[in-house]
């Protein structure tokens, strides 16, 4: 028998209305829009097992964009969800695949990244139908013909069906979810939250201090990051870029270096980045570059070496050969670890940051990359929540170059993490 809840003890109450909308079915799709800290992965994965006991003939999907970030997003989101109502003896989860199965039906919570497409279309159901989507992270989806494609494939057999969506509000209003959620669709229910409907004991102080200090500093990224506004009405991807001179006297000051390398030669140039970051200030510094094509890893070591001062390099680690050459030529050079959604978060961690100071004398190529670094477009001519894998050489090596940054907040935002 499921546990009995009190919907304040696991569901911010600004979810309230939602949650007894979704009880009686009032409608098809709910899109969950909102801001960092607003628990809407929380509340969605607290629907999903009691709708699957209700209705014993129906299964669950969830999907993400790229199939290798579920084990770190999805998946243990949803193992939360099920703890947090008391269920988790009543269901079996195994990971390879991942897959969740409520024990005393046999129904199953099923997970797919739809850069696999195949497995989704091969989905062998034991009994039933797939009554139950969840779109995590919509708008790194391509646009509504994609959504529609795989409700085609899914969503199909069934008396009654529920489709959740949840994303936080890409800044253009030119991006296709935020087109797409104006759209008059009266079975569809569009919910907006943000962290201030959430108890404060449940996001803790230091989130609530963060955002409050975020908003004294740029009232523009605290009201798109916490608020989940839609901002800007481009398809610029860096809005904090700025063009500042910096002067001999005060690159020798820079004490916080980082320097980082992303490899190339025939077509793609190589990039050679120097940087310094002000942690407190949260502002990144690019002073220097090295940046051309056709270069050999002998004379890029030899040009770089100079301006390194014995400090360390993070490369591309798709190339261990240039790297081990760049260590044989006297450079202290190490991969960068990356990771399965590392592009994703290290754009959205350099979009976070109060300044990107760049001086276009010194470093002209890397103004020109992050001023003109635009996210891709769909066919519809739309901006989407992707990158182009094009023109972002400095781009790349200066996500390398800080990643032991960003990995150091990574560790402390999963603490905080809700």
């Amino acid at each position: 028998m499921m546990k009995t809840i009190r919907l304040g003890d696991v569901i911010a109450p600004h979810f309230y209305a939602l949650h007894r909308d979704i009880v009686r079915h009032g409608h098809t799709y709910y899109w969950l829009e909102g801001g960092r800290g607003s628990t809407k992965s929380s509340e969605i994965s607290l629907e999903i097992p009691q709708l699957l006991i209700k209705n014993p003939d129906c299964h669950a999907v969830v999907l993400r964009k790229v199939g290798n970030t579920i084990k770190n997003s999805v998946y243990p989101q949803m193992q939360w969800g099920i703890d947090a109502l008391g269920l988790t003896s009543k269901f079996r989860f195994k990971t390879s695949p991942h897959e969740i199965t409520y024990k005393k039906t046999g129904q199953k919570i099923l997970f797919f990244g739809v850069d696999d497409p195949q497995k989704i279309k091969s989905i062998k159901l034991p009994f039933g139908y797939i009554g139950i989507a969840w779109f995590e992270e919509l708008d790194q989806f391509s646009g509504m013909e994609e959504i529609r494609n795989l409700n085609q494939s899914l969503l199909r057999g069934g008396p009654r069906f529920w489709e959740f969506c949840s994303f936080n509000p890409p800044k253009s209003q030119n991006n296709w979810v935020n087109e797409e959620k104006l759209a008059d669709d009266p079975d569809r229910l569009v919910h907006h939250s943000t962290y201030l409907g959430v108890p404060r004991e449940w996001l803790g102080e230091r989130f609530f201090e963060d955002a409050e200090k975020l908003k004294r500093k740029n009232e523009m990224a605290y009201r798109h990051e916490y608020m989940g506004e839609v901002t800007g009405t481009g398809g610029a991807v860096f809005d904090n870029v700025e063009d500042t001179t910096m002067p001999d006297e005060q690159v020798s000051s820079f004490d916080r270096l980082y320097f980082g390398l992303d490899f190339g030669f025939a077509v793609d140039p190589l990039a050679f980045i120097c940087m310094h970051y002000d942690k407190k200030r949260r502002e990144l510094y690019i002073y220097d570059e090295l940046y051309g094509q056709k270069m050999t890893n002998r004379t890029a070591a030899r040009r770089i070496k100079p301006l390194l001062h014995g400090h360390p390099i993070t490369a591309d680690s798709a190339e261990p050969k240039s790297i081990a050459e760049m260590r044989d030529f006297g450079l202290r050079v190490d991969g960068a670890k990356k990771g399965p959604d590392s592009i994703d978060y290290g754009m959205r961690w350099l979009q976070g940051l109060e300044k990107i100071h760049i001086d276009k004398r010194r470093a002209p190529n890397a103004y020109r990359e992050f001023i003109g670094y635009e996210y891709e477009r769909n066919r519809e001519g739309q901006f989407i929540s992707a990158y182009p894998d094009k023109n972002n050489h400095a781009i790349d090596a200066v996500r390398y170059g800080l990643e032991p940054v960003m990995r150091g907040d990574r560790i402390v935002a999963k603490r905080i993490n809700y």
